[in-house]
């Protein structure tokens, strides 16, 4: 089956001229660009299909390569294909032949309709009319997945290179949280897998950042990290991977999918949590690594 990417990129690294530091940005979820075959198989109106985008995700942190930090982004949307999962979490139902035990086909992601090829949307809408073919899924699994893992292991290798160690910030937008009785409800979730991908100091960093914005953060709850963050946050061998989740709220229309009057402070917001990590000196992080992995055994 002929990629539905064929003619154009499913996703891109965009380069900083010079690497500054051991960062790497990764927006696997913002990507709007939705093929003619996949809208034609879908039951969903323009906007429905929408409301699994981290929309504008990418735009927020557009400013890393200035700055000197890549920034990997997906085009293809995340209700055609799901980077942060794993690569065969396929739902059993959604296919004309049978799957074999070699795929996960029991996760709780495959249960909620939310695997690698996702059966639902936003409010569990059906996304599709009929049921796929095997082909299909390795079509996008194999063209496109399995190359934007390849493309970010890339990229924390040469991090690894050049400093001796690499940080992945997985950047992603959250559906406003309802507050949990007398507690507001964040505004940022941060994602260390409960102190076990990241080291605790560039954690601390993420959170005074948004904090001094006056923005609520949590940790951990109810966004820990997804495949990404579990799959490539290894501090004790130098990559440390952080998630953070921005309330859509804050920068955009979640019905409309518009940007609001607040994006451009958003955005100011997003540059100043990349410059603070900018900032970091390359030849502390190594001790935060060591802080990270005693932290977490304990």
């Amino acid at each position: 089956m002929q990629s539905d990417f064929a003619d154009r990129p499913a996703f891109e690294t965009v380069r900083p001229r010079r690497v500054l530091a051991p960062l790497v940005f990764n927006s696997a979820h913002s990507g709007r660009d939705y093929p003619k075959r996949f809208l034609s198989m879908t039951r969903l109106d323009h906007l429905s299909i929408r409301q699994s985008e981290d929309a504008f995700v990418d735009e927020l942190f557009a400013r890393a390569p200035h700055l000197g930090a890549p920034l990997l982004r997906a085009h293809f949307p995340r209700a055609y294909l799901d980077v942060n999962r794993e690569p065969w979490e396929l739902d059993p139902a959604m296919f004309v032949e049978p799957l074999s035990e070699h795929f996960n086909t029991t996760s709780p992601r495959v249960a909620a309709g939310l695997g690698t090829l996702a059966r639902v949307v936003a409010e569990n809408k059906p996304i599709y009319r009929e049921r796929l073919t095997l082909a299909d899924a390795r079509m996008r699994i194999e063209g496109i997945y399995q190359p934007y893992h390849v493309t970010l292991q890339r990229l924390l290798g040469e991090a690894i290179s050049g400093f001796g160690m690499a940080v992945l910030i997985d950047c992603h937008s959250m559906p406003r949280l309802a507050r949990t009785g007398e507690r507001l409800a964040p505004d940022i979730v941060l994602g260390d897998r409960y102190g076990t991908t990241c080291a605790p100091a560039i954690v601390d960093i993420a959170e005074a950042v948004f904090a001094a914005a006056g923005l609520r953060v949590a940790r951990n709850r109810p966004y820990a990290g997804g495949f990404v963050t579990r799959s490539y946050g290894r501090p004790q061998h130098g990559v440390h991977a952080l998630q953070v989740e921005i309330s859509r709220h804050l920068y955009m229309n979640e019905v409309t999918l518009e940007k609001s009057a607040d994006f451009p402070a958003m955005r100011q917001i997003a540059e100043r949590l990349i410059l603070t990590l900018m900032g970091l000196e390359a030849s502390g992080l190594p001790r935060m690594a060591a802080a990270g992995v005693s932290q977490a055994a304990e």
